[in-house]
């Protein structure tokens, strides 16, 4: 597509060009002062067939066609120009003596001519030398008439005008012409112009006809500026399609661009959208979701996250929930055969105060658990933290406290020694009370400097907010975790020093093998805690929680 503006001096520039670059078979969109050559002998590698132009709309100037169908050499004598056109187109001759035209067509006229030779309609130049003999012709009368309203001076001699006086009644001068259009002068005037939209038709070589296909209009709102009939459109020879007028197609909703290097502007590439990002119309910028929509599979509208937890409903956490209460069940039953065989030797051999305690802190831990199942709040986030580690600290601390029981039990055996007395004093069951009075006040610490809270995670799964409890101070849950392994290590390893005592009495080996599975989940869950997020961390909290309690219970 080649676009032109230029006035008829810039015709010879024009003809090089397109000779020199044989900017041939395109479509030509130019202005209503295009002549190219129209006996098409300057032009041989294109007909300009398809053109385009946009011509001044003017009204038809009554009586100028009668004019020049009456119009002739005859008629006109001094115009030279007229007797030679005469000459070339109607057979004349010259005559000898005076060169005055002879034996021409008889009662020849312009208009007997084709459309290539000589066209009957006004061109634009034509127009604006109409219009402008007018304006001066009107700028002229408001001129006189501001003479002829001055006083009358005495002696005054006849008024000579100089060009320039005339500047500023031409530049404000406003009429309508005998063809009935306004005429403005002024800058804003031009503004509101309209334009004819013709169709040039030269196929086969020298029909050169211009056919009306629409107008434009500045002045009427955007989308009523063009008015088209494409149907009509005779497309430049070659073309054989609608030409497009961009370099890429627009992209789609839910596609940006990206430019082509070492392109114009308009050559692009459309790429979706990144993550979470949308672009709801064509060649629009990807915008992102806000937190809590998200964007659709075509990524052209955000939709409302749905609000989701770990809740009792659901298979993860009905599973949990049920195996929670199975062990608390199982738990439950077993410390009440140790009450109705209380004073049996099998339950008084097995420190019957401290089994009593390890199985009643076993039960807890395993209903503690149900606290991470279903919608959080203030208060289960606060009792999930505290209650799961003063409770798991009850446990390991009493197993702690077996296992030294049982490890001095085997080991002094001579009598009125003062660990004996120790022993017997049952100062190991202390051990109890005083670990667990350390992780009170680490969790007071907790609960007072900075407690769990309800928070939201908007980024572990697709379309979903997951509502989850933040463990506050970071620094003081891990000293709770901390403490719980450094208890949960010394009870191994006072184990592990009672692994070899006699068969005769094998709980230290339970206790060994007790401590091993805790140990090992324990050691297990920091790396996966950090892996998991959502739901799925909070089944892994549960998780770490009834896995090291049933190795306790065994």
């Amino acid at each position: 597509v080649v676009v032109i503006y230029y006035d008829i001096d810039g015709l010879n520039d024009l003809n090089y060009a397109i000779e020199s670059y044989i900017a041939t078979w395109r479509v030509w969109i130019t202005n209503s002062q295009w002549h190219a050559d129209m006996a098409g002998k300057n032009f041989i590698l294109d007909s300009f067939h398809g053109t385009l132009i946009f011509s001044n709309r003017h009204e038809e100037i009554l009586g100028f066609k009668n004019f020049v169908q009456a119009v002739n050499p005859f008629k006109y004598p001094e115009d030279t120009y007229l007797t030679t056109y005469w000459f070339n187109n109607f057979h004349c001759s010259f005559s000898d003596s005076d060169c005055t035209l002879k034996d021409c067509t008889p009662n020849a006229s312009l208009a007997w001519l084709p459309v290539n030779r000589f066209d009957m309609a006004m061109k634009d130049g034509s127009y604006n030398i109409y219009n402008a003999v007018y304006a001066v012709a009107h700028a002229l009368h408001e001129m006189l008439l501001q003479q002829v309203g001055m006083p009358p001076v005495r002696n005054r001699k006849a008024v000579v005008f100089s060009p320039w006086q005339l500047h500023p009644f031409l530049r404000n001068i406003q009429f309508k012409n005998p063809a009935g259009d306004q005429v403005n002068l002024d800058e804003k005037g031009k503004l509101d112009a309209e334009y004819d939209i013709l169709n040039f038709w030269n196929f086969p070589e020298g029909l050169r006809l211009k056919v009306k296909l629409g107008t434009f209009s500045s002045h009427v709102p955007l989308v009523q500026q063009l008015s088209l009939s494409g149907d009509m459109i005779e497309w430049a020879i070659a073309i054989h399609q609608i030409p497009r007028s961009i370099c890429s197609e627009s992209c789609n909703p839910g596609f940006r661009k990206t430019p082509q290097e070492g392109k114009a502007a308009c050559c692009f590439n459309c790429i979706r959208c990144p993550e979470n990002e949308v672009a709801n119309d064509t060649d629009m910028e990807c915008v992102k979701c806000p937190l809590h929509q998200y964007a659709n599979i075509q990524q052209n509208h955000c939709l409302q996250k749905s609000v989701t937890f770990l809740a009792a409903e659901d298979t993860l956490g009905m599973t949990l929930a049920g195996t929670a209460l199975s062990f608390t069940i199982l738990t439950v039953t077993v410390l009440g055969l140790f009450v109705k065989h209380r004073d049996t030797p099998v339950v008084k051999a097995n420190n019957r105060a401290l089994s009593y305690i390890l199985l009643i802190s076993l039960s807890f831990c395993f209903l503690c658990s149900l606290l991470f199942i279903g919608r959080p709040n203030t208060a289960t986030c606060i009792l999930r933290q505290t209650t799961f580690g003063v409770v798991f600290t009850v446990a390991v601390s009493t197993v702690l406290a077996k296992t030294i029981t049982v490890v001095l039990a085997f080991k002094i055996t001579l009598p009125g020694r003062r660990m004996r007395q120790v022993l017997l004093s049952g100062a190991p069951n202390s051990i109890i009370p005083l670990c667990s009075l350390i992780q009170f006040t680490l969790c007071g610490i907790w609960m007072g400097t900075n407690p769990p809270f309800i928070d939201t995670d908007v980024h572990s799964e697709h379309g979903r907010i997951i509502i989850v409890c933040n463990k506050g101070s970071l620094a003081v849950f891990y000293c709770v975790l901390g403490y719980l392994g450094s208890l949960a290590l010394a009870s191994f390893t006072v184990a592990f020093m009672a692994r070899n005592l006699p068969d005769t009495f094998n709980e230290a080996k339970f206790l060994t093998f007790s401590m091993v599975v805790f140990c090992s989940v324990w050691i297990t869950f920091l790396p996966v805690y950090h892996s998991t997020k959502g739901k799925v961390m909070v089944a892994m909290e549960v998780f770490s929680i009834l896995a090291p309690s049933a190795g306790l219970l065994d």
